[in-house]
């Protein structure tokens, strides 16, 4: 878990949310959350220089803790599984 300030400034404890190997699926994503104000963080997005750009290790996406569930349901409605 990773402690952050949100936007509201509470200092919340980020989980993931999902993790891919797909770099359009975490922007998908992300554009979905924050239209509904749900403050996300990827992790790993510059991985790519240690495995020379081949796609093999996957990135995550994080969301605070009070977050995950409203997240999870968003992602679901638009077809994107999250798999935790």
């Amino acid at each position: 878990m990773l402690d952050t300030p949100g936007r509201d400034g509470y200092p919340g404890r980020m989980q993931e949310l999902m993790r891919t190997t797909d770099p359009t699926i975490i922007a998908f994503a992300s554009a979905l959350l924050e239209g509904e104000d749900i403050d996300v963080f990827a992790l790993d997005v510059h991985m790519s220089i240690l495995e020379g750009s081949i796609g093999i290790l996957p990135r995550r996406l994080m969301v605070r803790d009070h977050d995950l569930a409203r997240a999870q349901i968003v992602l679901s409605d638009n077809g994107i599984p999250t798999g935790l």
